[in-house]
């Protein structure tokens, strides 16, 4: 786990999870922080190891992230 980062809110929804290697684990999820039912949390494992390398969060939810980290930024999917 890295830093906690900030997000829009303090509750975490996850909108997707996606397997996009077929291995039966997710690569990717988009998360909605604040309850409005839009994504601005999004992680992604990227050498396949289960766990979260990247976290991007867009604070303002215009498409263009505002902090990228490596790790969970202290946001860890639920599963």
């Amino acid at each position: 786990m890295s830093e906690p980062v900030e997000t829009r809110g303090d509750e975490r929804v996850d909108l997707l999870t996606a397997d996009t290697n077929k291995d039966g684990k997710p690569e990717l999820w988009a998360a909605d922080t604040d309850g409005d039912g839009k994504a601005d949390l999004f992680q992604f494992d990227t050498d396949n190891d289960g766990k979260v390398d990247v976290t991007m969060v867009d604070i303002d939810q215009d498409g263009t992230p505002e902090t990228v980290v490596d790790g969970d930024g202290g946001h860890p999917p639920a599963a």
